[in-house]
């Protein structure tokens, strides 16, 4: 994964949840490799996509996201912590 992947992924690791004007994210998985990151995604070219789960919704399911990690997101708890 190059740096400005990384970069623009973020802190999203597998574990991660984060807040943002949208709702709260907990990080199910991340799809770094770009064919797959763009079939998720239903575009035509994607750089990866990160899968998430809505923590404020009691039904919510897992969905793609492949937004980049802006000052408007906030990271409420670092992946890997349980």
């Amino acid at each position: 994964m190059s740096g400005d992947v990384a970069a623009q992924i973020g802190p999203r690791t597998v574990g991660a949840i984060y807040q943002n004007s949208d709702g709260a994210f907990e990080v199910l998985a991340l799809v770094t490799d770009p064919g797959e990151a763009a079939r998720l995604l239903k575009r035509r070219a994607a750089r990866f996509a990160v899968i998430v789960r809505d923590v404020l919704r009691a039904d919510g399911q897992p969905f793609a996201v492949g937004s980049v990690w802006t000052t408007s997101d906030h990271l409420v708890r670092a992946g890997g912590a349980r």
